[in-house]
């Protein structure tokens, strides 16, 4: 580590961060990894669908169609290796009226372009074959698509880091960074132990808090740092038999992939997110929200019964588009962008933030030259 305390600081110790500490790791770096909080995993990571996607939708040349198949891959064979449990179940995006049939032809056609394999058409009949109570007019079956144990994935990434010399520090908040006249980073830590320590190379991935973090890194180019959007999300859990074995997927809506179904790992149905953009970090479930969860779970499938759904939890995305915008591409910005020698900072890794994870740590590696 030559004149530093460590190779490599990476700011956030969700499922991103840990990948990219992982990654750091794999090259021979000794890692910190600060977190904020008491445990890892207890933001974006620990609040969401926990599925493995596919790759379908993404634009092509986007970072998140090259990152979500490479990181899917490397994800099923990581948890295989560290004995992770996961479901790869399949899913199927259905179209539910007629005028949606048009919407599955688009996104198998951009699903080949991405390279997702497996993919098949099915019609109304095919589909309702796989699964009885479903009410659709076709749909397409991705079977590289499943459900994983997220918290145990990010335990296995932590334990990687650990065995190769580096560490995972809870509840010790980045404050601030600046650049060294010779290269490397002067980071300062907060918590109950404030520390000042120096590496060579700083990665940011701390997901809500990416403009914040950036913000305080000395010669970070403010006209760099993107808006932040809270799109905030709420999950209904089904009282009841699961109704469906794979994902029920409608088509994508403006913004999101739109209210979905799950069974999760312990055989219980769980349908979400919502998209509603918000101000504040506000994780509440309004049982009220409900009433809408009815109405759109119903054009897929008729038999959901009246009131089998209870409120169950929400999770908020860093999402740098507005709520009329564009979906925005993940940004993964080194020196090429913001000119600071051996800093990549990330901002708006929402989904399929997850499911990429090792390979945005792979991504990051690359863009450090290393």
């Amino acid at each position: 580590m030559s004149d530093f305390d460590f190779d490599a600081v990476v700011v956030g110790a969700g499922a991103v961060g840990l990948a990219c500490g992982y990654a750091l790791g794999k090259r021979g770096l000794v890692v910190a990894v600060l977190e904020q909080e008491a445990a890892i995993g207890q933001g974006v990571s620990s609040r969401n669908s926990e599925v493995i996607h596919g790759g379908l939708y993404y634009p092509t040349g986007s970072l998140k169609a090259r990152l979500c198949v490479e990181g899917r891959r490397a994800l099923y064979a990581f948890l295989d290796a560290h004995h992770v449990a996961y479901d790869r179940c399949g899913k199927l995006v259905v179209a539910t009226r007629p005028d949606e049939v048009a919407r599955l032809d688009a996104i198998f056609e951009q699903a080949e372009v991405n390279g997702v394999e497996g993919m098949r058409k099915l019609s109304k009949a095919e589909a309702l074959a796989l699964e009885p109570e479903l009410a659709c007019e076709g749909a397409l079956l991705s079977p590289q698509s499943g459900v994983f144990d997220s918290h145990a994935y990010m335990l296995a990434l932590q334990g990687e880091i650990e065995q190769a010399g580096g560490a995972v520090v809870l509840s010790t908040p980045f404050e601030a960074a600046r650049p060294l006249a010779g290269g490397g980073f002067e980071v300062r830590a907060g918590g109950a132990e404030p520390a000042t320590l120096t590496c060579r190379y700083l990665v940011t991935a701390p997901g809500l808090s990416a403009q914040g973090v950036a913000g305080h890194i000395d010669g970070f180019p403010a006209e760099l740092i993107p808006p932040a959007h809270y799109g905030k999300g709420v999950y209904f859990r089904l009282a009841g038999k699961a109704p469906f074995q794979r994902l029920i997927y409608p088509p994508p809506i403006p913004g999101a992939l739109g209210t979905h179904y799950r069974r999760d790992l312990g055989g219980q149905a769980v349908f979400g997110p919502d998209l509603n953009f918000v101000d504040d970090l506000d994780y509440s479930v309004s049982p009220d929200a409900a009433e809408g969860f009815y109405s759109y779970i119903r054009k897929f499938w008729p038999g959901l019964p009246d009131d089998s759904l209870s409120p169950d939890y929400a999770g908020i995305r860093p999402k740098i588009h507005g709520p009329n915008d564009a979906h925005s591409d993940f940004r993964i910005d080194g020196a090429d962008v913001h000119r600071i020698p051996g800093l990549v900072a990330l901002f708006g890794i929402e989904s399929p933030g997850l499911t990429s994870s090792l390979a945005i740590g792979e991504e990051v590696a690359g863009r450090l030259g290393l």
